[in-house]
């Protein structure tokens, strides 16, 4: 008993000022300390059975604490997992008491439905979890299997996987790895196809759909995708490089603050300066105007000294007219 608060200190320390009732008691507490301290408002009740050691707004990550802990055995999973990983979504701050998604073992019961903590049921929960994590949380791959197999939108799938690869934390290779491991998964084939294009150097949203509905679809010819060079700003990536023509996608996501704008002037000039020439589309031109796209990128190129057209996509493209 003497040391049981010691053994509780740790464990609140470990899992971010975030206890369950039931570690408490294992840890030498009795009943009347755990009564106690939550009369004393030394800690706060955030879901049933678990406390959070402050009287203040907890923090995402102590909400995810409590919704693993309540759950037990369970890992974070899905969007949350990634949230566990990356932090927030850039421009998608957390607002509010955000839910907090978490797997549980098939083969076990349902847990009670608990405030803000959505519980899936999954198979190989010890294979796809690390469990020394702090939350627990699906391996990266899985947990965006699942995020892309939740988001509605075809683009918000393609940005899920998009993202994924592009964070560094996982590649193209490692998802489809993962995705081979699973008995069921909906729209696999068309997964593996974006993740063949992931591969293949798209690492946006809008570099997929310039690949698929304008290069692609067009019949343009094959360029060369995030190619490494270096620049006065350091290396770069450029998107897509056919010979002494470059195609940037900029879709204005991340490249609306002076820096960043200046930054893109900069990776411009040095193409400039090194003989070649950037053309920079955005979601209008790929994604409302894609065959006239496809036939002026077509113009574009030939002019220098590439052999391209561009071929109609379908009845009443206007691609082969505009060429």
């Amino acid at each position: 008993m003497d040391e049981s608060p010691a053994v509780v200190r740790a464990l609140l320390q470990r899992q971010d000022g975030v206890v369950a009732r039931r570690q408490a008691l294992e840890a030498g507490l009795g009943e009347a300390d755990v009564r106690r301290m939550l009369r004393g408002r030394t800690w706060t009740t955030l879901l049933p059975g678990v406390y959070v050691d402050h009287t203040g707004r907890p923090s995402w990550t102590q909400h995810a604490w409590a919704a693993v802990l309540a759950t037990w055995p369970a890992a974070l999973h899905g969007g949350s997992a990634l949230r566990a990983y990356d932090g927030p979504v850039p421009g998608r701050p957390d607002r509010g008491r955000p839910a907090v998604h978490v797997a549980v073992d098939r083969s076990r019961s349902r847990p009670s439905p608990l405030d803000g903590v959505v519980v899936h049921q999954v198979a190989r929960l010890d294979e796809t979890v690390l469990w020394n994590l702090g939350p627990p949380r699906q391996r990266y791959a899985d947990a965006v299997l699942d995020t892309a197999a939740a988001a509605g939108a075809e683009l918000d799938r393609v940005a899920v996987l998009a993202r994924a690869a592009g964070s560094r934390r996982t590649t193209a290779a490692q998802l489809v790895a993962a995705l081979a491991q699973r008995t069921r998964y909906p729209r696999r084939r068309w997964t593996q196809d974006v993740l063949r294009d992931v591969a293949e150097g798209t690492c946006s949203v809008l570099e997929h759909r310039y690949l698929t509905g304008v290069e692609r679809a067009h019949g343009l010819p094959r360029a060369e995708r995030q190619r490494r060079e270096a620049g006065v700003a350091g290396v770069v990536y450029r998107d897509v490089t056919l010979g002494a023509a470059v195609v940037e996608l900029d879709g204005r996501l991340h490249h609306d603050d002076p820096l960043a704008r200046d930054l893109d002037l900069e990776r411009d000039l040095d193409v400039a300066a090194s003989g070649r020439t950037t053309v920079r589309l955005g979601w209008g031109q790929v994604l409302d105007r894609p065959c006239r796209t496809a036939a002026k990128v077509a113009a574009f190129l030939r002019q220098h000294g590439v052999e391209a057209y561009a071929r109609p996509c379908g009845p009443g493209c206007p691609a082969g007219l505009a060429a």
